[in-house]
């Protein structure tokens, strides 16, 4: 189905440009966050580009009427909507599901919950960064050793040399080779420990 290379490929442009975190809460914190038209100008032109289309529906609305801090009226509203995604090649369809709610004094609080509904779908559909991670030559990482405590490996060869079958050495052997967590040196270690005990159980 021509549906899921359309969301894969808008998946991909969008992990090398993503979509920052620059608008600031004004209100309570001031926490950083990005905003529903951040959302239309990122895949907006994608979705033109490799023939998707979304389409909302709204399933049910929730309206309850709240007191603010400075005992003005407040319109909670909790909206549940699904998504059609929809490919223009082929007509084959996948349907995100999602919830939004929204706080509002006037009248724009159902309208808010919708793009809030919108704006997760979009997120979890195409997983969309914070950052772009276009170049994989602009970071170098290094990895920290891994450290194994020897103690806990001579524990677990003896696990393995005292097994008197089959079953019982398979078990010990595969604790003791999870505990090597990728080292060669350890890994090759405990199979040589493994081949020999074996070699005594079949005799």
């Amino acid at each position: 189905m021509k549906v899921y290379q359309a969301i894969n490929a808008i998946q991909s442009d969008l992990a090398k440009i993503g979509i920052s975190k620059d608008r600031v809460n004004s209100q309570g914190s001031g926490y950083k966050f990005r905003g529903i038209d951040d959302v239309y100008n990122a895949i907006s032109p994608l979705l033109a580009k490799h023939g998707l289309c979304i389409l909302p529906r709204m399933l049910t609305r929730e309206c309850t009427d709240r007191m603010s801090a400075k005992g003005g009226n407040l319109f909670y509203v909790v909206v549940e909507a699904e998504f059609d995604f929809v490919s223009a090649e082929d007509g084959s369809k996948h349907t995100v599901k999602t919830f939004g709610e929204a706080m509002d004094s006037g009248d724009k609080a159902t309208n808010k919950a919708m793009s809030a509904a919108y704006k997760y779908a979009a997120f979890q559909a195409f997983a969309i960064p914070t950052e772009g991670d276009n170049d994989a030559d602009a970071y170098t990482h290094d990895v920290a050793p891994t450290t194994i405590d020897p103690d806990s490996m001579t524990d677990l060869f003896a696990a393995i040399d005292s097994a008197t079958t089959v079953d019982n050495l398979k078990i010990a052997y595969n604790v003791a080779y999870a505990a090597c967590d990728n080292n060669k040196v350890w890994q090759l270690k405990v199979i040589a420990a493994k081949d020999k005990a074996k070699a005594r159980i079949q005799q």
